[in-house]
């Protein structure tokens, strides 16, 4: 059952991306087109950064459609943790991106310049358009790459409010310096975000505990268990921000189990921390009353 749900939800944040991406492709030439008749540098300038995105998002769907591969020997867990190799790598394409729109807005801040008002305004509902269609697809998505391409877009969708409040404010008073200042600002909205993902994506490669569940919750709820008398050495991780895992010793309460009676408590354990946890993917070691274990220091 779990694997079939990993699978689905593989396939959908695939299939999101994807059509974010042809979405993003195509808008972007749109942009070059429309900077050049507006004679607007500032869509120019989304327009290079919507390339850089359309690149990241087509990475992001090779990753994400690489991630859905069956395990091997070299990669004995599968390639789901490929997805966050996209993430990071969008991450950083984002950052630099921002970084470069702070670099051009200060300068425009200091000497603005003039645009066709009209031209813009049309071009930036075009834009809150295309890319609000694309994020609210990848809106429901559930894996960090989903997300982090969710805020390249809406990091374009802002871009295109600003330019649209810019220019409507523009055709009735003489202010060109409204849009480097809302550029600025978006960007370093963004920059703020996108280190709470790179924090979480590099805290899933660190192997950490998911945010979701607790190691003291899922052995106190395992201590529930009337057939259980102690747990030890738990070790929660996550392959990709939505696939859990979980290693642990069981000690039995009962001192000579049999075969059946072994069987049926890894199946009341597996499927109680499933829907309690929604853990994917569950190890369990199995020890007798009195059986002296190496890991049982570690709580």
């Amino acid at each position: 059952m779990g694997h079939h749900h990993g699978h689905h939800q593989h396939h959908d944040a695939s299939s999101n991306i994807k059509v974010a991406f042809f979405l993003n492709l195509g808008f972007t030439i749109v942009e070059f087109i429309g900077g050049f008749y507006t004679n607007s540098l500032a869509i120019m300038s989304d327009a290079l950064h919507d390339l850089g995105d359309s690149l990241s998002l087509g990475m992001s769907w090779y990753f994400q459609k690489l991630s859905t591969k069956k395990a091997t020997n070299t990669y004995s867990y599968g390639y789901k943790r490929f997805s966050l190799l996209g993430a990071i790598i969008n991450a950083i394409v984002l950052c630099i991106g921002s970084v470069l729109i702070i670099k051009e807005a200060i300068p425009r801040i200091l000497h603005p310049e003039a645009a066709d008002a009209k031209g813009m305004m049309w071009f930036a509902i075009l834009g809150i358009v295309v890319n609000g269609a694309a994020v609210l697809k990848l809106k429901k998505g559930t894996s960090i790459n989903e997300r982090v391409v969710s805020m390249h877009l809406l990091e374009d969708v802002l871009g295109w409010v600003a330019v649209l409040i810019a220019s409507i404010a523009m055709q009735f008073w003489d202010l060109p310096i409204l849009d480097p200042i809302l550029s600025l600002l978006i960007a370093l909205y963004v920059l703020y975000h996108v280190y709470g993902n790179v924090k979480e994506s590099l805290q899933i490669i660190l192997q950490g505990t998911p945010k979701e569940v607790s190691a003291s919750a899922v052995t106190e709820k395992l201590r529930t268990l009337p057939e259980i008398s102690d747990v030890h050495d738990c070790h929660l991780w996550s392959l990709d921000g939505s696939y859990n895992i979980l290693t642990v010793h069981l000690v039995l309460q009962k001192e000579q189990p049999s075969w059946e009676e072994i069987k049926t408590i890894k199946e009341t354990v597996r499927t109680l921390l499933h829907d309690a946890f929604h853990l994917e993917h569950v190890t369990l070691e199995l020890e007798l009353l009195q059986e002296d274990c190496a890991y049982k220091s570690c709580k």
